[in-house]
């Protein structure tokens, strides 16, 4: 199966991505992780190239039967079509989660107190990330609400959803 965690910078995606990743034995697909990757190589100015590069990674690994989890902001109409069209390609099933932080004090402290986990990447601040484009959902998909609930409340949350989705 194709799990696409998505949400804007901060709202606890990847804490909540690389522990299902643990869980289920899937292989990991970080868009942040790609991209620097172009960037320290190829010494290029990012735009879609780790969207389009991660398409192709996670199609390869569910062709070869394997789970794939992609931790990624996914803010447009695009980028989610094009993770449906890598399940379609691959005849696997595809789970949306998206994870959101309503409150906006909660979330502007997880913006501005997280730790950089990649080397190189420079992290969004506050004002990039609730100036960023995303737009509406329009497809089915988990809600995961992160703001006043412990990691362990929103993961079992998660693994409900899931189970129900699957």
């Amino acid at each position: 199966m194709l799990f696409v965690f998505s949400g804007l910078p901060g709202v606890g995606k990847s804490t909540l991505a690389k522990r299902f990743v643990k869980d289920i034995s899937a292989t990991y697909l970080r868009i942040d992780t790609i991209e620097q990757a172009i960037r320290d190589i190829c010494k290029i100015d990012v735009q879609g190239e780790g969207y389009r590069i991660s398409y192709r990674i996670a199609e390869d690994n569910l062709k070869n039967g394997n789970n794939v989890v992609v931790d990624c902001v996914n803010p447009w109409k695009l980028t989610r079509s094009e993770w449906n069209l890598v399940a379609l390609n691959s005849k696997k099933k595809i789970v949306n989660i998206e994870i959101v932080c309503s409150n906006m004090e909660d979330h502007k402290e997880r913006v501005e107190k997280r730790k950089n986990e990649i080397l190189g990447l420079k992290l969004p601040n506050w004002f990039e990330v609730i100036n960023r484009k995303y737009e509406e959902w329009e497809d089915d998909r988990i809600v995961i609400e992160t703001s006043k609930s412990s990691i362990e409340d929103c993961y079992s949350m998660l693994l409900e959803k899931v189970k129900e989705n699957a």
